[in-house]
Order: C-alpha cells, then sequence, then structure tokens
C-alpha cells in the first residue's frame, strides 16, 4: 500500500545559518526538498532554527519569515511552523495570530528553547502563549522538557495539542509513552531518536494508541529515509501506518488540502 508521509518535524533553510546540516547535508533548499522526496516524505512542516544568545523579537520574527518564504518557494510540499519567544509574550501572540488569520500557518514549533536562550518552557510569557494556541486549536511542538514541565503543561491546558519531539530510548521511552497516554491533549513525534530501537514503535502504540504519534525526522540533522523505512518494516496494519505517517498531523492540524 502507498502511504501518504507527512513529516511534521524539520528544520529548512534559505541560508547558511539556518541550515543545521551536518555530514554532507543539503547545501541548498533544492536539495533540501529533492533528499526528503527521495526518502519518500510527501509533504513536510517545521521550523526554521538558528542558535542565537539572548534573541530579539524581530529575530525571531525573521525565522518565521523565512518559513513562510520556504513555503512560498515549494508551495505544495511545505508546511510552515512558527516561532515565539516566551520574554516577549505580547509580540508572541500578535505574531500567532498573524500568521495563523493572514498566512493559515497551523502549527507553533517545533519550539527549541535551549536554540534560543529560554531554559524553560514555563512562566507567564508561556502560558499566555499555549492560552492563545489552546483558543485557536494550534498544536504546538516542543523539544523535550522534563515531566514535571510537561504534566504542568497539559494539566494546565487540557484543550492544548502538545507534541513533544524525541521518543528517547531505554526508560525514558517508556515513560513517554506512558505520558502521552495518560494525558488525553498530549502527542509524540519520532523525530530524533525515533526508530533506532527494533520494535518501539510498536510498543508506543500498543501503550498509548495510533491516534497519538506522528511522523518526524528531524532532517536535515538526520536520516529521513531509514525513519519511513522504520515505520514501514514495524508490524503495523494499514490504519496504523496511516495515522502516524499522515493521519495524526492532518487531524490535530485540520490541515486537508
Amino acid at each position: 500500500m502507498q502511504f501518504e508521509i507527512i513529516d511534521c518535524h524539520i528544520h529548512p533553510f534559505l541560508s547558511k545559518d539556518t541550515n543545521t546540516g551536518r555530514i554532507n547535508g543539503p547545501a541548498t533548499p533544492d536539495e533540501f526538498v529533492a533528499e526528503m522526496k527521495r526518502a519518500g516524505i510527501s509533504r513536510c512542516c517545521g521550523s526554521v532554527i538558528r542558535k542565537m544568545g539572548k534573541p530579539t523579537f524581530d529575530q525571531i520574527k525573521a525565522l518565521n519569515r523565512e518559513a513562510l518564504e520556504f513555503r512560498k518557494r515549494y508551495p505544495d510540499f511545505f508546511i510552515p511552523g512558527m516561532h515565539v519567544l516566551p520574554s516577549c509574550p505580547t509580540e508572541s501572540c500578535l505574531e500567532i495570530e498573524e500568521l495563523y488569520h493572514k498566512e493559515n500557518v497551523r502549527w507553533i514549533g517545533e519550539l527549541v528553547g535551549y536554540f534560543m536562550d529560554y531554559p524553560s518552557y514555563l512562566g507567564d510569557g508561556m502560558f499566555k502563549i499555549y492560552d492563545l494556541a489552546q483558543n485557536l486549536g494550534l498544536p504546538v511542538n516542543i523539544h523535550p522538557a522534563d515531566f514535571a514541565e510537561m504534566k504542568t503543561i497539559c494539566e494546565n491546558f487540557p484543550e492544548l495539542k502538545l507534541v513533544i519531539a524525541h521518543p528517547c530510548d531505554g526508560a525514558d521511552m517508556q515513560e513517554r509513552f506512558k505520558f502521552i497516554k495518560k494525558y488525553p491533549n498530549a502527542h509524540l513525534d519520532l523525530s530524533g531518536t525515533g526508530l533506532f530501537r527494533w520494535g518501539m514503535l510498536r510498543e508506543g502504540l500498543n501503550i498509548a494508541g495510533k491516534d497519538k504519534i506522528l511522523f518526524g525526522t528531524d532532517f536535515p540533522i538526520c536520516n529521513p529515509a531509514m525513519y519511513v523505512q522504520g515505520v514501514l518494516f514495524e508490524h503495523l496494519n494499514d490504519a496504523e501506518a496511516e495515522a502516524v505517517f499522515a493521519g495524526n498531523f492532518r487531524r490535530l492540524t485540520g490541515i486537508t488540502d
């Protein structure tokens, strides 16, 4: 069976400053898109990232505009994710409103706090952002925080669609699967540490169900073809594979085209 595959966790780039590729990674945006398609990816979503110390909101906004420009170049392939800055909650909320209403952006993140010089996903600023995201029905994809933080987010914003990146390994992986099972609004994407242990996806589906896990790769940091084949090689039925590959992303974002 041919599956639609939507990668919910990638980091596109238009310049060297925002290219996170490492060993022989794609050097141009065209190469980026070509390599993803070569891996079998139908569409992708994510944020432009750059390591910054104490960024201004204008710098955060520039990353969002780069994501919009990437969509303009590859409109049938890329779905932009947006950044926020918890130290600038008013500006962040205005940015969310503008991108949601004027640009039809339906995804926040991946938010990478350690790249953007904020150590926590809690605090008054983030709470204002979560509240708006919850009201608009926008998923928020975050680089893993500790479980105390994630618990606080899920319990304070029970309708927020939280998508945690990276399953991790061993006991941490099991804890993540149990966490997304416990909290109805919590989900997990497969990027980074996603599928390198045989049977881990099958285990996650057994614990949390097929509606809680999204396909993601973290390209160009990680090899996207390994993730595609990793899902295909696990013992999933068609309904489970369809949900992981694209269905859960479409359901959470409301994107149907």
